[in-house]
């Protein structure tokens, strides 16, 4: 059985991991917090009045209207989940709460 410093050893490092992995994962956006949450709105908006063609049209729209457009950021998009707009909505949107 596990000692109650153990125990509270464990959920020391627990901790320190979660927050290491939220600071790289901050420190590899390619650009500010703020312009991904006002992506999140715009493909939140448009598609409730498009459905998702499984592309990344919608967010390449925006992207480019605000250009943010990079292969680096749909590199990252895509290393997060977002392989077309209703997935950079459902699966990257996700990674951000929290921050």
């Amino acid at each position: 059985m596990k000692t109650s410093e153990e125990i509270n050893r464990q959920k020391h490092l627990l901790q320190d991991l979660k927050l290491k992995e939220k600071l790289e994962f901050i420190k590899s956006l390619p650009f500010h917090t703020e312009r991904f949450n006002d992506l999140f709105d715009f493909l939140n908006q448009r598609l409730t009045e498009v459905e998702c063609d499984d592309t990344l049209v919608l967010t390449t729209e925006y992207l480019q209207e605000n250009g943010l457009y990079s292969e680096k950021v749909i590199d990252f998009l895509k290393e997060n989940g977002g392989y077309c707009d209703c997935e950079v909505l459902n699966n990257v949107e996700e990674r951000f709460e929290g921050l």
